[in-house]
């Protein structure tokens, strides 16, 4: 009980040391800020819906999070370190049970009107309490929360049910825009379609499939932010487009991520008017098999599946073309929940005899029944980097084992709904991206009836290891934890994992004061970020 105790009085001690680091992100740069200015971006997708509580899709968190603020954030400048944003200042019970957020003065809707502790009430009411007929995808994020209460217009207080490892770093989520309540008293899910933000921009147009735009907002409660005029991105799921977008100067960035050659492509033409920032990444790209359908109900036509990938040649080709670089488990390689290689090595799929692995998955899938293999569609979305060429990588690796898939791109909106909604699927190119490296994130889809669990799989050992991981104060009890779920996953060959992405972030040298994290959801509001003349 000693030892609980003092974990828990480090957990309180660290919360009252981040409540004091609460202001906003200062530039650090030498130049002095440039006002002015509209930001031209591409990206690779337009938005299933505009509603950050309810996808899970850069298309939708890159497009809006600049019209929005958060509870907290993670750092802009200084991944992952969590400071203020609607919240000034905030501290954690000793028994870490509780936690108090102040609400910054003077914060007011692009509407007008002002952002209370009831709005931030009704926003996490939403996520952590959906009413019948709205999807929170993060929902089990919160497992940790009781209530979330009012007291007063400028307090917020979470309630939990029993200390959490990580739920400061989940309430500082980018996904988690505050919303005034009055409009999701009306609908709750009128933001699907429309925007009310208290951002530093403010809404101006959007044709879908092509532009969105939003302008300067001059109430931004951050005083002399945002100095850029507006934003504006340009759609193309067509990579090529985009680098030749970028390489003419129409677009200035793309947050995301461009693929080797077309970076190299980009540095040789323009010199050094381009800037490239190179980021490992929080991003896991795999296949989801539907576990409700034959033959993928078998565990032995799953591993044969896993076993017929080979990575270690695969993030040598894809690198180059797709982002696609690491070989890892569930959690980002070489973080702090990582699986040792030694440990990777042995699970099924990831030992580096490739001609061993073959013949062990021909010898199962004969086992199973289907000795010449079988056919099979692979649906997928329509991005090529890396969704495509990882889609046609697996599809060649599968056919020398004697499978034969289809490959089927989806736009976004279809994909989700096929793949996360429906279930209507045999197998799917299924992207793990998150904004922090925490197993809460990364493993809760893979736990009995999770919006994510794509697989729709279950298995009572991994709900009650992710329930526990959870409530671990200690890192070492944790990461134990978490790797026992990792090898719980991919020994049943629940999931298919592939490869660990990586970012290659080209902008323009004049887009000044952007710091690329190892995501492309968090530093998104662009508040900060400046142009320089040319």
């Amino acid at each position: 009980m000693r030892r609980h105790r003092t974990i828990i009085a480090v957990v309180g001690l660290c919360g009252l040391l981040a409540s004091l680091v609460v202001v906003a992100p200062a530039t650090v740069q030498a130049e002095t800020p440039r006002r002015g200015g509209v930001l031209l971006a591409a990206i690779a997708a337009d938005a299933p819906s505009l509603d950050p509580h309810q996808e899970q899709t850069f298309a939708t968190i890159e497009l809006v999070a600049p019209l929005y603020s958060t509870l907290i954030q993670i750092d802009p400048l200084s991944y992952p370190k969590i400071i203020g944003d609607a919240a000034s200042e905030w501290k954690i019970a000793p028994d870490g049970l509780t936690y108090t957020f102040k609400l910054r003065g003077g914060i007011r809707f692009h509407d007008g009107s002002p952002l209370t502790a009831a709005d931030v009430k009704a926003t996490y009411d939403k996520i952590v309490f959906p009413p019948a007929g709205v999807r929170s995808i993060r929902k089990n994020a919160y497992g940790a929360i009781a209530s979330v209460e009012a007291p007063d217009a400028t307090t917020v207080v979470f309630k939990l049910k029993y200390p959490s490892a990580s739920l400061l770093g989940n309430l500082a989520s980018p996904w988690n825009v505050i919303y005034p309540k009055k409009y999701l008293d009306r609908d709750p899910n009128y933001f699907k379609t429309n925007v009310v933000g208290s951002g530093p921009f403010k809404f101006k147009s959007y044709t879908p499939g092509s532009t969105f735009e939003g302008e300067r907002n001059p109430d931004y409660f951050v005083k002399d932010r945002p100095y850029l005029d507006g934003y504006k991105f340009f759609v193309s799921t067509e990579t090529s487009v985009r680098a030749a977008t970028l390489r003419s100067g129409r677009a200035w960035i793309e947050f995301r991520t461009m693929p080797q050659s077309e970076v190299e492509s980009i540095r040789k033409q323009l010199g050094d008017k381009v800037v490239v920032q190179d980021t490992a990444a929080t991003g896991l790209f795999g296949i989801a098999m539907n576990q409700t359908a034959k033959p993928f109900t078998d565990i032995r036509v799953r591993k044969a599946l896993t076993l017929g990938i080979d990575r270690y040649t695969g993030s040598r080709v894809l690198y180059p073309i797709a982002s696609l670089k690491d070989v890892g488990a569930l959690m980002r390689p070489a973080t702090e929940f990582a699986m040792s290689e030694s440990e990777l090595q042995k699970l099924p799929g990831f030992g580096r005899d490739m001609e061993k692995n073959r013949a062990e998955a021909r010898r199962l899938l004969a086992e199973a029944g289907y000795p010449n293999g079988f056919k099979v569609v692979l649906k997928n979305r329509n991005v090529r980097v890396p969704y495509i060429d990882f889609g046609v990588f697996v599809i060649q690796e599968w056919r020398k084992i004697g499978i034969e898939a289809e490959h089927r791109p989806l736009e976004t909106a279809a994909w989700f709904a096929d793949g996360r909604d429906r279930g209507s699927f045999e197998v799917i190119v299924n992207g793990v991206f998150n904004y922090m490296d925490d197993p809460d994130l990364f493993l809760e889809r893979y736990t009995t009836g999770d919006t994510n669990n794509w697989g729709r799989f279950s298995d009572p050992r991994i709900d009650d290891l992710f329930a526990r991981q959870t409530r671990a104060l200690d890192p070492a009890e944790r990461k134990r934890l978490v790797n026992d779920i990792e090898k719980i996953v991919l020994e049943n060959a629940y999931h298919i994992p592939g490869l660990w992405w990586a970012r290659s972030v080209v902008h323009w040298a004049k887009v000044k004061n952007y710091v690329a994290p190892p995501n492309h959801y968090s530093n998104q509001k662009l508040q900060d970020v400046w142009l320089a003349e040319d």
